[in-house]
């Protein structure tokens, strides 16, 4: 188990984010001292293959100090020999430097010879011809060495000139051109390790975001989708694991669906089951009232009806709100006037307010206020508003039920109590299964409702969306 452990442990680790970062950093620390001769060898082939056109000099001009310190050898070697001698001496070494230009002249201030022959050298020097001439061969192009026949020591026989075109001397390049391209090469690495560096996080953070768009898109079923896996490094397992999280969504969310159906079925059927025995009840308490009871007996009986009446309604709201969020019952909204309808269901529950003592204050104006509902669902919220006034704010012995222009809104219509109030519970908690009905109902027609509650008594309101 140990060895398996550390396999696992060993083979996360090659995989890791942390492993291949590594590795970037240990080429680039391999890759640096290589970087040194790259660069000289990157100077070399730009130096000589793109920047230099000239041919290549011979390598007897690989240095003017070389070639010029032979030049005044050579003329040291010619002290005290005749003009003819120097003549030759010339000759023999133009023959072997053919790319040079060679004169000399003498004591007399007269060129004595001159290769190749037609340049333009006087024949007869001036001393201030001869101090421009030096001063002008300084540092121009071509390279011009000058040397004293027989040396410093003896230069009386005159003096001799050697003359090169610098594009044959390999003369070092400056400084400066040779400094700004080994930059350039160096820089250049350093840009494509950042580079790559770069495009090494650009890649983690295209992946991070594409879970979190993941993680931010539910479904249909309102649950985000599964992504598919591409590298088993830390994103990889992170990614993994909000698989992971998702599967368990779905399998609570399945198995929420299922108690859900089993919980709407349970209550239909308990809700039909239940009917078949309350009219039995129902059906004998009627046949006892006409027996001969006592006045205790009949309050008994009253007591009884009085609550299987609610067990009734009750279960009536509970069918209707199983039917509704299962789908099984359909609303047909339609054009109505609301007056109308608040109208005739106050008519049939004023009889039931009488009885218990509540005052029923109406005042609906006369103009139908029509609204896209359901006749039927839209009386059952009606009810079900009325019923909790009986219930629960009977000991106000008060209903007020009108209608109010609202700013905004339009028309709206307001049922009000003055029972103990609602124990500060809100509207969207529900105070029973009757008002739960109410939510969906209203919900589903498109009736912003709005409960103000306090131990004064209650107010709803009912008005259209807009």
């Amino acid at each position: 188990m140990k060895w398996r452990y550390k396999e696992r442990k060993k083979g996360r680790f090659r995989n890791s984010l942390t492993s291949r970062y590594l590795l970037i950093i240990l080429i680039a620390m391999i890759f640096m001292p290589i970087m040194f001769p790259l660069a000289s060898v990157f100077f070399w082939f730009v130096n000589d293959t793109v920047l230099n056109n000239e041919p290549t000099p011979p390598g007897k001009y690989a240095n003017g100090k070389v070639l010029e310190e032979m030049w005044h050898q050579e003329a040291a070697k010619l002290g005290g020999q005749s003009p003819e001698r120097i003549n030759e001496r010339l000759r023999e070494i133009r023959q072997e430097y053919p790319e040079t230009s060679i004169f000399w002249v003498d004591a007399s201030s007269r060129t004595r010879l001159e290769l190749p022959g037609g340049q333009e050298i006087p024949e007869q020097w001036s001393s201030e011809h001869t101090v421009q001439f030096m001063k002008q061969s300084v540092g121009t192009d071509p390279f011009t060495t000058v040397a004293l026949i027989g040396g410093k020591k003896d230069g009386g026989q005159g003096f001799m000139v050697m003359q090169l075109p610098r594009s044959y001397i390999n003369e070092p390049d400056p400084i400066g051109s040779r400094t700004a391209i080994y930059i350039l090469f160096m820089l250049t690495m350093f840009i494509m390790f950042i580079l790559i560096s770069w495009m090494f996080f650009v890649r983690i953070r295209k992946r991070l975001l594409h879970l979190r768009d993941a993680m931010t898109s539910p479904g249909e079923t309102g649950i985000p989708t599964q992504i598919q896996l591409n590298k088993p490094d830390e994103i990889g397992q992170l990614e993994e694991a909000y698989n992971h999280m998702v599967a368990q969504l779905e399998k609570g969310r399945q198995r929420e669906k299922e108690e859900e159906e089993l919980r709407k079925s349970l209550i239909a059927n308990l809700s039909h089951d239940l009917r078949t025995p309350l009219t039995v009840i129902r059906s004998h308490i009627f046949s006892m009232g006409n027996e001969p009871l006592s006045d205790t007996g009949k309050e008994s009986l009253t007591l009884m009806e009085s609550k299987i009446g609610d067990v009734g309604g009750l279960i009536d709201n509970l069918l209707s709100y199983s039917l509704l969020t299962s789908g099984r019952a359909e609303l047909n909204p339609e054009p109505s006037d609301v007056l109308r309808l608040v109208r005739e269901s106050a008519a049939g529950w004023y009889p039931l307010w009488e009885k218990e003592g509540i005052e029923a204050d109406i005042d609906l104006q006369d103009e139908p206020v029509i609204w896209p509902i359901d006749v039927l669902w839209f009386k059952r919220i009606l009810d079900n508003l009325f019923q909790n006034v009986v219930r629960h704010a009977k000991s106000g012995q008060y209903i007020g039920i009108y209608s109010k222009e609202l700013p905004g809104k339009g028309m709206a219509i307001i049922v009000s109590d003055k029972g103990p109030g609602m124990g500060g519970r809100s509207f969207d908690k529900g105070a029973g299964i009757g008002l739960a009905v109410v939510d969906y109902l209203t919900r589903e027609m498109g009736i912003d409702v709005q409960v103000q509650s306090s131990p004064e008594g209650t107010s709803i309101t009912l008005s259209r969306k807009i």
